[in-house]
């Protein structure tokens, strides 16, 4: 028989039943009916029944600790109803926050709002995007054709007609990307759509999300399917400035949208994601990609027969009849235009920041933009019509765009972003890499001409017939030898000149875009860089060398160029506040000292010193084309400013000269761009100490001795011209400014200075013909060393 408790009942009772009391001890006082503790004289159950009774252990306090089982258990009782508890709380908000939540009637709905870009102050309008009475054109779902509904529906919300109005993988996906960095875009429904462009701000916040998940589901509950629709199609933005699809319809293929084919209509569906990306004229390619995936996902849904999509081609285009709807015409469309860029980028759609009445405030001057200007007006009035140029100034502080004119139309080519060879502009990087292995701007290589090296066929020739056989590197930089800094790349190795320059330039690997795009920057065609990099045979742009040189400006430490510096709502909430990334030190500090140090005197050789005798680093580049230039740079900077300038034209083999006929050199119309900005904008500023002695000694490298001197020096020897050595008929070279030779032979007279900025004429340099004698014997473009 079982034991049991003797308080339980073990057959039925009969009545009431009076047990003996207990024995007491002696001691026990007075206790009345108290039982004693077990252990201690008390007669237990166990006792009753001849059980082993088990000794207590420990002071007898308390209840016996609970196994390992047992707290895991309540652990796990405790976490249930916490969860349970969370998603009470979480249920009574979401009710509350839904039942508070009104739906603004769709005849309501937030129209198109204009957007208005500033320049740096946040007054002062550069442009206005969507201007009121734009082109939009309502229309009735029963007039939009069916194809062309179910082609948006099969692009942007398959399950519209079914869902409940959200997407919750969509939610899910943006509440991760918004908590690890990434894009609050993607993944609506056509309703949460409609919801973002129609009733809320672009704000890219949680509140945000949860304002449109509640608006949404509501809008579901109250309204058809077929009247969201409907709205949603008249609000969405296409491109080319057209609202809605009636005016799609139009400006595409010039028909009604009750008339559009469901090749047409698959066209326009491609565009609701990223009108400027997907426009058949500026991405033909990325545009039928999707356009083909569009009708195969009508194919899937029943919409269209397999028959009419294997028949499906193309559909012809309208060509862009206004494509400065809301760009600026004029040089500050290119700011706008980088602007909208950069905005998308960090997640903001087109549609709202075309139409969503955003105050876009750029990092761009007013006066620093109309010097920018006028000095390429100033400069290149009666100079060729198909002459280019180019000019970005950058603040090397925090990389902010402070002037960027990349051509005179503001919907035409950028060419501030045009991949062009840099010349002797690329030198810098070459010493910077050499100052890096430990050869100081002191040391002495051979810069005499023609020289021929193990990696060249052809021999590389400096400028002018310019040379001299044993050159500081500063002396070198600053008669910009072809020979020494061709020699120092190889000597160096080429591939670290090419690191040092995309990490001051920040530049990936490949191109991203552009006519090189998906080639590797910095090589050749087949992906190798050869020792021509430090003569400037590999592409770069405007931007990027005015980026490069603001490191070195900026004691090495890189920031991304950047345009856009704050964002707020049409009622001023700030959305986005920007003041450029951290920055990282690509280029040690006492190297990008030395470099500077090294460009101190470029700009006073080339003639293009600044007013007042303020300091500045600079560098000239021109790229040879044969006999002929194709490419002229002129680069410089200040502790505050960093400004290239480029010019060329449409087509590298088409050559640069001025009106007179002469060859453009980085020094000659380039150079007096830069410098008349560089006074505007700087005059009135305070001057800025550049280094004035190197900090890196020592040679590690191939160096040669120093010249032995020279037992007889006359005062007109010392003051002869560079280019002295080279017979009467040589050229001079694009600097003709005097100064001392270390190997100087009989003297000749200076050149007579030109009363204008625009370069004197330049005689081809005698001797055999030099096409290419810039190839670098891998497939390169040839270099003639006509740079300075």
């Amino acid at each position: 028989m079982p034991p049991h408790d003797e308080t339980s009942p073990v057959g039925p009772r009969g009545g009431s039943v009076r047990r003996p009391p207990p024995n007491r001890t002696a001691a026990g006082g007075g206790g009345g009916g108290r039982r004693p503790p077990a252990g201690r004289g008390g007669r237990t159950t166990a006792a009753r029944t001849g059980a082993a009774v088990a000794p207590r252990k420990g002071p007898g306090k308390g209840k016996a600790a609970r196994s390992k089982k047992q707290r895991r258990r309540r652990r796990l009782k405790i976490a249930v109803a916490t969860l349970a508890g969370l998603f009470v709380l979480l249920g009574v908000f979401v009710g509350v926050v839904y039942a508070a939540t009104e739906v603004p009637s769709i005849e309501s709905l937030q129209s198109k709002q204009t957007t208005v870009v500033y320049y740096a102050d946040g007054s002062t309008e550069m442009a206005r995007l969507a201007v009121a009475g734009g082109n939009r054109t309502n229309v009735g779902l029963d007039e939009v054709s069916e194809p062309a509904q179910q082609a948006i529906l099969a692009a942007e919300n398959r399950s519209f007609y079914s869902d409940p109005g959200i997407s919750f993988t969509g939610i899910v996906r943006a509440a991760w990307n918004n908590l690890t960095g990434g894009s609050t875009q993607g993944g609506s429904t056509i309703t949460q759509q409609y919801v973002k462009n129609a009733f809320l701000s672009s704000e890219q916040t949680f509140g945000r999300k949860f304002q449109e998940l509640f608006l949404a589901i509501k809008l579901d509950n109250n309204y058809s399917k077929d009247e969201i629709l409907e709205n949603y199609l008249n609000t969405i933005y296409f491109g080319r400035g057209a609202y809605g699809i009636e005016s799609a319809a139009n400006t595409f293929f010039g028909v009604h949208a009750s008339e559009l084919t469901a090749q047409q209509g698959a066209v326009l569906a491609v565009l609701v994601r990223s009108p400027s990306h997907y426009d058949p004229e500026a991405n033909s390619e990325g545009a039928q990609d999707r356009w083909g995936l569009v009708l195969d996902a009508m194919v899937d849904e029943g919409w269209l027969a397999q028959a009419d999509r294997d028949a499906s081609v193309y559909p012809p285009v309208l060509p862009r009849t206004d494509s400065s709807f809301d760009i600026p015409a004029g040089p500050e469309g290119l700011i706008v235009q980088r602007a909208i860029g950069e905005l998308e980028a960090k997640g903001y759609t087109e549609q709202q920041i075309r139409a969503g009445g955003l105050r876009i405030t750029t990092t761009v001057d007013k006066p620093a933009q109309d010097a920018a200007v006028a000095a390429v007006t100033d400069v290149m009035a009666g100079e060729p019509e198909n002459l280019r140029q180019a000019l970005v100034a950058v603040d090397p502080r925090t990389g902010a765009v402070r002037a960027y004119y990349g051509g005179p139309s503001g919907v035409g080519t950028d060419y501030a972003l045009a991949q062009r060879q840099p010349g002797s502009s690329m030198k810098p990087y070459v010493l910077a890499t050499a100052l890096q292995e430990g050869i100081s701007v002191n040391s002495r290589r051979d810069g005499s001409s023609p020289q021929t090296f193990p990696d060249r066929e052809a021999p590389v020739r400096n400028s002018g017939g310019a040379s001299c056989g044993s050159c500081t590197l500063v002396e070198a930089m600053t008669r910009s030898l072809n020979t020494t800094f061709y020699g120092l790349a190889h000597e160096v190795g080429p591939e670290k000149v090419r690191e040092t320059a995309l990490a001051a330039t920040g530049l990936p690997e490949t191109w991203t875009g552009g006519a090189l795009r998906n080639n590797t920057i910095l090589a050749n065609t087949d992906g190798f860089t050869g020792s021509a990099i430090g003569i400037g045979e590999y592409e770069m742009r405007p931007i990027d060398q005015a980026h490069g040189f603001a490191t070195f400006a900026n004691g090495g430490v890189e920031h991304e160029p950047y345009f856009v510096s704050r964002v707020t709502d049409n009622e001023g909430a700030v959305l986005l506040e920007y003041g450029g990334d951290s920055g990282d030190q690509a280029i040690p500090a006492n190297v990008a000292n030395d470099v500077t140090y090294a460009l101190k005197d470029v700009a006073s050789y080339s003639k293009r010193a600044l007013q007042g005798g303020r300091e500045v680093a600079s560098k000239t580049g021109t790229q040879g084309q044969g006999e002929d230039n194709s490419d002229a740079w002129m680069v410089g900077y200040t502790p505050s400013l960093s400004t290239a300038v480029w010019m060329g034209n449409d087509s590298p083999s088409d050559p640069i000269v001025n009106a007179g006929g002469s060859i453009i050199y980085g020094s000659g119309l380039p150079g007096a761009i830069w410098q008349e900005f560089m006074n505007t904008v700087l005059a009135g500023t305070p001057e800025e100490d550049l280094p004035d002695r190197p900090t890196i000694r020592g040679d590690t490298g191939v160096g040669v001795p120093a010249p032995a001197p020279k037992p007889e020096r006359t005062q007109s020897q010392t003051q002869a011209p560079p280019s002295s050595q080279a017979p009467p008929s040589e050229p001079v070279t694009e600097e003709p400014a005097p100064t001392p030779t270390p190997t100087p032979p009989a003297p000749t007279p200076p050149p007579p200075a030109t009363p204008t900025p625009t370069q004197p004429t330049v005689p081809g340099v005698p001797g055999p013909p030099q096409n290419g004698e810039g190839s670098n014997g891998n497939g390169g473009p040839p270099f003639d060393g006509q740079d300075g």
